[in-house]
């Protein structure tokens, strides 16, 4: 499994972790398109992931910016054409 999971919050819906194949930090939200659905990955530096770690509302309101789509530039993995809604 290339995403390895640290860290689930159900009731803001994200998880923390770490990308097998780079050793890179990520914070993850579950998305569907109209076919399936899946995790968007957004890069994190360590600082930013072991800030999240100990701060739930700061990653909250990180992986609510992600929803919106303010983080793009951090997609670990490019969506498709069809890219869903959080």
């Amino acid at each position: 499994m290339r995403f390895e999971v640290r860290h689930v919050c159900r009731q803001h819906r994200y998880s923390l972790g770490t990308d097998t194949l780079t050793g890179q930090r990520y914070l993850s939200i579950p998305v569907a398109n109209r076919l399936v659905d899946y995790e968007e990955y957004y890069l994190l530096t360590e600082s930013e992931y072991h800030r999240l770690i100990a701060e739930a509302l700061e990653a909250a309101a990180f992986a609510s910016a992600c929803r919106d789509r303010r983080h793009d530039d951090r997609l670990i993995l490019e969506p498709g054409s069809d890219r869903g809604l959080p």
